[in-house]
């Protein structure tokens, strides 16, 4: 479990498959950064960017498989009910209101 704290906002938890999916995709991936971490006020441009650019990458990926089953006339593929979008708006939004607020999040401390 995750729970990801500012003094900006409210804490934030996620499950930790989900909590470690949006540290990796932010670049927190060795295991001390999973375990225990900080994301600073001048890195949230950079991490909400990197979140944005994954989404926009499965929505691809899922519209991309659905023409393809659809062209050889297969069923359409199913996919986790929750996307990554639904997960990651939630901390994209916490980014956001810190970084104007210009107070870090932390986790695991």
């Amino acid at each position: 479990m995750y729970k990801f704290k500012s003094r900006a906002t409210g804490d934030l938890i996620m499950l930790e498959p989900n909590g470690r999916q949006i540290l990796n995709i932010i670049g927190k991936t060795d295991d001390a950064s999973l375990a225990k971490g900080i994301v600073l006020p001048e890195d949230m441009p950079r991490a909400i960017a990197a979140l944005q650019a994954a989404i926009v990458a499965e929505e691809n990926a899922r519209s991309e498989a659905i023409a393809q089953a659809k062209a050889k006339g297969e069923a359409v593929p199913k996919f986790e009910g929750i996307s990554l979008k639904q997960r990651a708006l939630p901390f994209i939004e916490m980014l956001k209101r810190c970084h104007r607020s210009d107070k870090d999040i932390v986790w695991g401390v």
